[in-house]
């Protein structure tokens, strides 16, 4: 074991800046979040609660597992543009009948969301997420009647998505409890399973069940997963229950708002995300601006690939793209992170994730090797629009890396079968 190493506390030279910093940005960030739960407005929730019928989020807890978490994606999708905070659209992961399921569910109280294409692109992440990583989806579907028509919905991409969940053999249920327009019409159109609340939601050529109430409805469509009767095709988690890490996930605010390279280095981040701060440095000796190992997470199996900055040579190149040949020969997830204002991957490396086909978590650095899951830690300004999935608290790093970790191991976690597949790297040399 390699225990990580710290020397960074709230004595550092820029240790509170950096934390109030981060906590500002945050603040920011909640009142953004808050602005989305909201929904169309207190008019508006007022008079949907008032016909019995339950919002986006509501219909969310009741489908769940009780007490099962819920890793919500682009929360704040929209943010700083002309459409609604959140896109009218809940997206996220959770737990039904014991399966990790991508649910989606549409707001009817809020207003335009069948033209908005902020809602569309968080539908189509949303079903390629499902896609990729074999999570049966349940769509929760009901648009503003306001702006409902009626006829075929006008789109294409969102039904292009879920016929590849249909090529792959990823179920679908469809829960629909009222009208419904745009590209979110397909949804239940498309589903494997659809089910129906009398008397409010719009005939479908086919429902298979209707529910009485929307209550019912949830407790159908927690039926249906629970007869699919879904299986993990991943291995489970290496260790369990996983050790906690040895530094405090406090220190990660400083590290997330700091301007100095001494609090962005990134081996003080896996100090406070890895189980147990335990990391094995892969050619440490080797290239400067790369740093790559292996460790676990939640106890999880995972390799890490960082830039610490400054700029790379051909040795940092071939030491990234043999690493990345090593997790895809042994099927290991890869963690892709980038901790401050520090530089990409280079090119190289950057074609050996393209034929990478090991899961990628990435954390800072948008969606560079097309991530399973991608995330970003706050920084000044809106970054509601950005190619991740969500703002996420710097002191829930390890928290949701490891639910995404945990729904990457529903589908087989497979690498490239043959070191050639790469282009450069230590088999070229």
């Amino acid at each position: 074991m390699t225990v990580l190493d710290t020397a960074i506390d709230a004595r550092t030279p820029g240790y509170l800046e950096g934390r109030n910093t981060t906590l500002d940005r945050l603040e920011r960030l909640e009142a953004a979040i808050e602005e989305a739960r909201a929904g169309g407005g207190e008019r508006a929730v007022t008079r949907h609660h008032a016909r019995g019928k339950l919002l986006p989020r509501e219909r969310v807890e009741m489908l769940l597992d009780q007490d099962a978490p819920f890793l919500e994606l682009s929360p704040v999708c929209g943010w700083g543009t002309e459409f609604a905070v959140g896109a009218g659209v809940v997206t996220g992961i959770g737990v039904v009948e014991a399966a990790e399921c991508m649910i989606i569910a549409t707001d009817p109280t809020v207003e335009g969301t069948s033209v908005n294409p902020y809602a569309v692109e968080k539908i189509r992440r949303a079903v390629r997420i499902a896609a990729a990583n074999r999570l049966p989806l349940v769509n929760l579907v009901e648009s503003a009647a306001e702006t409902t028509t009626n006829g075929s919905p006008p789109g294409g991409g969102v039904a292009r998505d879920l016929s590849r969940l249909a090529g792959a053999r990823v179920p679908t249920v469809g829960v629909v409890f009222g009208p419904t327009s745009g590209d979110a019409a397909y949804l239940p159109a498309l589903s494997d399973y659809t089910i129906l609340v009398r008397g409010h939601a719009k005939s479908l050529p086919r429902a298979d069940q209707l529910a009485e109430d929307e209550r019912d409805a949830l407790r159908l469509a927690r039926q249906c997963v629970r007869r699919l009767n879904w299986r993990k095709c991943g291995p489970q988690p290496r260790s369990f229950p996983p050790a906690e890490p040895k530094y405090d996930a406090e220190d990660l605010l400083a590290l997330a708002g700091a301007g100095r390279p001494a609090l962005v280095e990134p081996r003080e981040v896996l100090a406070r995300i890895l189980d147990a701060s335990d990391f094995d440095e892969f050619k440490p000796a080797v290239g400067a601006a790369v740093l790559a190992g292996w460790g676990e997470l939640h106890g999880y199996p995972v390799g890490v690939l960082s830039t610490s900055g400054g700029p790379q040579s051909a040795a940092d190149t071939q030491k990234a793209v043999h690493f990345i040949q090593l997790a895809n020969a042994t099927d290991t997830s890869l963690l892709l992170i980038r901790p401050g204002d520090t530089g990409a991957l280079g090119s190289g490396a950057v074609d050996a994730l393209a034929h990478s086909t090991v899961p990628l978590l990435a954390l800072n650095t948008g969606r560079t090797g097309d991530p399973r899951f991608a995330f970003r830690w706050p920084a000044d300004g809106p970054l509601a629009n950005g190619d991740d999935d969500g703002v996420i608290d710097p002191r829930d790093t390890r928290t949701v890396l490891g639910l995404c970790l945990s729904a990457v191991h529903s589908a087989a976690v497979e690498g490239a079968g043959h070191v050639g597949v790469f282009r450069s790297g230590k088999v070229d040399q």
